[in-house]
């Protein structure tokens, strides 16, 4: 799914993943691959540069290995300060999206997230590090289907992927201390904020096709009340919902 930032942000795109299971040993092995020289050029020029400051955050982008979410002849730009197509008309990430997105949702290690939006299963992977489960769902099955094989094969035990309409959320494994949406629907859907904690947050981006959209981050207090904040205006693809 893709979305760009229009002021010194730069292009975005997104897409995201779904399902996972352990893969011993695979992580540990994808950590000493020979791309992490390029992966801590990616976080030191593209995104610790331009502000991301939170060390969970850019340690996890030093981590995963960005370059086994994307499609073969995609490998060698990897880690190049854009999005990339992923197929189905889909793209992974401007890299310095997904920090910025990551970073906005403050996750902790006792936090459960929801991603509306999986793709490539590459910004699932980045929050599985920071929190204690992630929750994904995609609406485009055979995107569902691929990235929960890469995840299982990469070891991500703490994620869960459905491929499904995710405007309803995932009532059944709710509420979230995080939910975080990768394309833009002209309103906040009212599930995702039913969905929320109190004390939660929930970063998406609003505003109609072909239009400047507002990239958003809404919090819950204890009462149940939420305030929004207007981040970044941005382009993102429709929110989709199932026919």
């Amino acid at each position: 799914m893709d979305g760009e930032l229009t002021h010194k942000l730069g292009t975005a795109l997104f897409a995201v993943t779904l399902l996972v299971a352990p893969g011993p040993g695979a992580l540990d092995a994808a950590r000493q691959d020979s791309r992490a020289a390029e992966r801590a050029r990616m976080v030191d020029e593209q995104i610790a540069a331009r502000g991301i400051r939170d060390t969970g955050v850019l340690a996890a982008l030093r981590e995963i290995p960005r370059h086994l979410f994307v499609p073969p002849d995609m490998v060698a730009r990897a880690y190049i300060d854009s999005p990339l197509p992923i197929g189905y008309d889909q793209t992974i990430s401007q890299p310095y999206i997904v920090a910025l997105m990551t970073e906005l949702a403050r996750p902790s290690a006792g936090d459960r997230a929801l991603e509306i939006g999986t793709g490539s299963g590459y910004q699932a992977a980045v929050l599985s590090r920071l929190v204690s489960h992630v929750y994904t769902i995609d609406i485009v099955e055979p995107l569902a289907r691929e990235a929960g094989g890469r995840l299982k094969e990469l070891g991500y035990a703490n994620v869960t992927v459905r491929a499904g309409d995710g405007y309803a959320g995932w009532p059944d494994a709710a509420p979230f201390d995080i939910v975080l949406v990768t394309a833009a629907p002209t309103e906040v859907p009212p599930p995702l904020l039913a969905q929320l904690k109190p004390g939660g947050r929930l970063v998406v981006p609003v505003g109609p096709v072909g239009v400047v959209q507002e990239l958003q981050l809404i919090e819950k207090d204890a009462s149940g009340r939420t305030s929004t904040k207007r981040v970044a205006p941005v382009r993102f693809v429709p929110f989709r919902r199932a026919r």
